[in-house]
């Protein structure tokens, strides 16, 4: 009998290594790079949304009040502490008056000088004014000379002058004595509003500078939220929509607020639209300033257009698009997102028809030249 030419060594071999080689071959097929990517896929609606925008705002007082001397002294007394609340009026506390009263008693002398040297330089106008009317009919008479005339007149003038010049001085004292009155009132610290004290700055018996603020005030009616919103899902936002607003520090609270305002600039940089937003109405326990919140404004609903999951828009070679599944081909498409809402959904406005379907999710990064294979659910991808 005539023996095979191949030794049974190889094939022994082969019986080895034929099945190793099937099994890489299956296992590259099904789990290896060529393995079909599994994906979830959607179908392009038409249906209407109500956009929605989420943004993150810090707590803040629109107007705030900070009170202290307008000229250098002392602190006298502070009578408030952080946290209490102040009525409009209310002393504050008070700045050390140093040598004040002293000047405003020297002011009182010097004005009743002056009220005396008015009445003195009156007395002698009147007089003045006499004479010169008596020598005027006494020169007429013939029992006068010109020159005792002319002298009179000279006389009265000169009387009239002393007059007015008193009168001149008692006003000019009178305007320092205001002035020194004025000046004794704004040693008081009074609260401009009814307020909240939020800080103390200086003790009783430190010296301050003229406009440092010795005490800040805000108004708790006037809190508002300074949010921002980013800008490429920002259309439609507008005053006067209505907000839900939750606090960081009562994460189950809602609170309701308003769109007050759109602000005219925007933050190139991170490219956000600043808004302002109030509470309407007012939170019954007052926020910190400066905590953080979560606000939601809906947008008014959009007419019917087509809508996608948010999560299939993709950034190809800087283009946004979709993974479009066409029977068994696969293939990106550009498109043009508009709103989106707070559920997920956005509304394309370019590229997409209604009944199309799409990649939502997928195990790895796609390429045109990618298999796919459509699943329920990707575990660690997926919702």
């Amino acid at each position: 009998m005539k023996r095979l030419p191949v030794q049974k060594r190889t094939l022994a071999l082969l019986a080895v290594l034929v099945p190793l080689l099937v099994l890489f071959v299956y296992v590259a097929l099904r789990s290896g790079p060529l393995a079909p990517v599994p994906v979830t896929v959607a179908t392009a609606q038409r249906r209407s949304l109500a956009p929605g925008l989420f943004g993150i705002g810090t707590v803040a007082a629109r107007y705030t009040y900070k009170i202290g001397p307008t000229a250098a002294g002392r602190l006298q007394r502070l009578d408030v502490h952080v946290g209490d609340r102040v009525r409009a009026g209310q002393l504050l506390g008070a700045m050390d008056a140093v040598d004040l009263e002293a000047r405003m008693r020297a002011q009182d002398a010097a004005l009743n000088r002056a009220a005396a040297q008015q009445r003195e330089a009156a007395a002698r106008a009147e007089y003045a004014r006499v004479q010169a009317r008596r020598y005027q009919q006494l020169h007429a008479a013939g029992a006068a000379s010109e020159e005792t005339l002319v002298t009179r007149r000279q006389e009265l003038q000169i009387a009239e002058a002393g007059l007015q010049a008193a009168r001149q001085e008692l006003s000019r004292l009178r305007a320092e004595r205001e002035a020194l009155t004025e000046q004794q009132r704004e040693l008081q610290l009074v609260a401009p509003v009814e307020g909240l004290v939020v800080a103390r700055n200086v003790d009783p018996g430190t010296t301050v500078v003229a406009g440092q603020a010795v005490v800040e005030l805000l108004d708790p009616k006037s809190l508002w939220l300074d949010v921002r919103f980013d800008q490429s899902g920002a259309q439609g936002l507008a005053a006067d929509l209505p907000a839900r607003i939750t606090l960081r520090s009562r994460d189950k609270t809602v609170l309701t607020g308003r769109v007050l305002r759109i602000e005219p600039l925007a933050d190139d940089i991170t490219e956000e639209i600043l808004a302002k937003v109030i509470f309407t109405p007012p939170p019954p326990a007052l926020p910190p300033i400066g905590e953080l919140a979560e606000v939601t404004v809906n947008l008014p609903r959009l007419p019917p257009g087509v809508v996608i999951p948010n999560a299939a828009l993709q950034r190809l070679d800087g283009q946004t698009g979709v993974w479009r599944v066409t029977d068994d081909d696969l293939r990106f498409t550009p498109v043009k997102p508009g709103p989106a809402d707070l559920e997920g959904q956005v509304l394309v406005r370019e590229g997409l028809a209604e009944g199309d379907r799409i990649v939502v999710y997928s195990a790895r990064a796609l390429t045109p030249r990618s298999s796919i294979r459509v699943v329920e659910r990707i575990a660690g991808v997926a919702p």
